[in-house]
């Protein structure tokens, strides 16, 4: 089917609407999970899926599916999308791209006039981000059975405020229980990394996503004054956290290759510039494509912590907040967006992705799929993310067939 293509100008006209709602000054966007901008972008995706013939339902965790009918609606649909919420400093493309690359695909097949035999639909994963209500990936992740739907709709924001309470706010607290059966799942998403670009890539064919374990750490010694108290005698939590973070950034170097290690916040107590810190609190990100390397990586932090501990007189605690096995995908589902990109002659690498994606819970509820595109430097959640309107097309090209594919046998 290569003589169907979708309209990369549709797709990026939809792209640059999308992107005026939360805005930011330099040129980004800022739509929090179940914020009055989430809200308002959800409308408009509605509006479109509703305009292009497709029927909308909401499950109880917000999560939207615009389902365009099959020849046989009985069958489990074939789905794609991603989320529609951002960083507070986030990008255009990160997200969006997925869920308004499955609009292009509904629009198109509606163009040309095809009956798929099963029905596709367009999801939007709530709370993707995990920026204003951790951990990332709710929607998805209630909907793979990962977390209780109890227990992620009692999440709080920094001012108490629940997902749940919030989503009722908005008016996106919808009827429908959370899951149901799923013959395909895809998803196309800018790869947020520098490998394709360098590589000189359009596609991205996804094998499968790196596993990600993250911690809180906390780390108690003694508040003293800044003054009276000497050196020797100080039990200073906040040098202790200084030399785990090192420690942090060693494990990730000797772990090579593909070992990421990150510490992205920190909260220093009492934070005040003549008192010695008592208490610091800590996050790390550990991200491996294999996993007994994660193991031996968390087996490291915890005795290079606890080494400080002792040796700086302090209290140190390490809780696994997080952690979910490296991801292989589906061989069939791989196998099709492959063939997209022989189809249409893109240029295209495997790759592994090294971010979390909705397609990581997906994939353990149903044969699921990733397609990457480039974006401008390998820069993702920042407000200057870009990615070239050709790279976007290519991949809404290659979901298409991939979608077709599966949606067709």
């Amino acid at each position: 089917m290569k003589n169907i293509q979708v309209k990369g100008d549709r797709l990026w006209d939809s792209l640059m609407e999308m992107a005026k709602i939360g805005a930011t000054e330099k040129g980004g966007n800022c739509r929090l999970a179940a914020s009055d901008l989430d809200k308002e972008g959800r409308d408009l995706f509605v509006r479109w899926c509703r305009e292009a013939g497709c029927t909308v339902t909401v499950d109880k965790i917000g999560n939207i599916f615009a389902r365009r009918p099959g020849k046989d609606n009985s069958l489990p649909p074939v789905m794609t999308g991603s989320h529609l919420d951002t960083q507070p400093t986030g990008g255009r493309f990160d997200g969006v791209y997925g869920v308004l690359a499955g609009l292009e695909v509904v629009r198109t097949l509606n163009d040309a006039g095809i009956e798929t035999v099963a029905p596709v639909e367009v999801a939007v994963w709530t709370n993707e981000e995990g920026s204003r209500f951790s951990p990332a990936m709710m929607g998805s992740g209630v909907f793979a059975d990962v977390f209780a739907l109890e227990d992620i709709q009692a999440k709080q924001d920094v001012d108490g405020k629940t997902l749940g309470a919030e989503l009722r706010r908005i008016g996106y607290e919808g009827a429908e229980p959370v899951g149901k059966p799923v013959k395909a799942y895809f998803e196309a998403h800018i790869e947020q990394g520098p490998i394709l670009e360098a590589e000189e890539k359009t596609i991205g064919v996804v094998t499968g996503a790196q596993g990600q374990r993250w911690y809180e750490v906390t780390v108690v010694g003694q508040e003293a004054h800044a003054g009276p108290t000497p050196m020797a005698r100080r039990r200073d939590a906040l040098v202790g956290a200084a030399r785990m973070v090192q420690a942090v950034n060693r494990i990730g170097l000797e772990n090579q290759p593909n070992a990421c290690a990150t510490v992205g916040f920190l909260q220093v107590s009492p934070n005040s510039r003549n008192v010695i810190p008592g208490r610091v609190f800590f996050t790390i990100d550990f991200r491996h494509p294999q996993d007994e390397v994660l193991t031996k990586m968390d087996r490291e932090l915890r005795d290079a912590c606890s080494l400080i501990a002792v040796e700086s007189g302090l209290e140190v605690e390490v809780e696994e907040f997080w952690y979910f096995p490296p991801t292989p995908f589906d061989e069939k589902c791989v196998a099709a967006v492959r063939e997209g990109t022989k189809l249409y002659g893109y240029e295209h690498m495997n790759i592994v992705s090294g971010a979390g994606h909705d397609a990581v819970y997906m994939a353990k509820v149903a044969p699921t799929g990733m397609i990457f595109v480039p974006c401008e430097d390998g820069i993702s959640h920042n407000e200057v993310e870009n990615a070239d309107p050709k790279d976007l097309e290519a991949g809404c090209n290659v979901l298409l067939h991939a979608m077709l594919e599966r949606a067709q046998g």
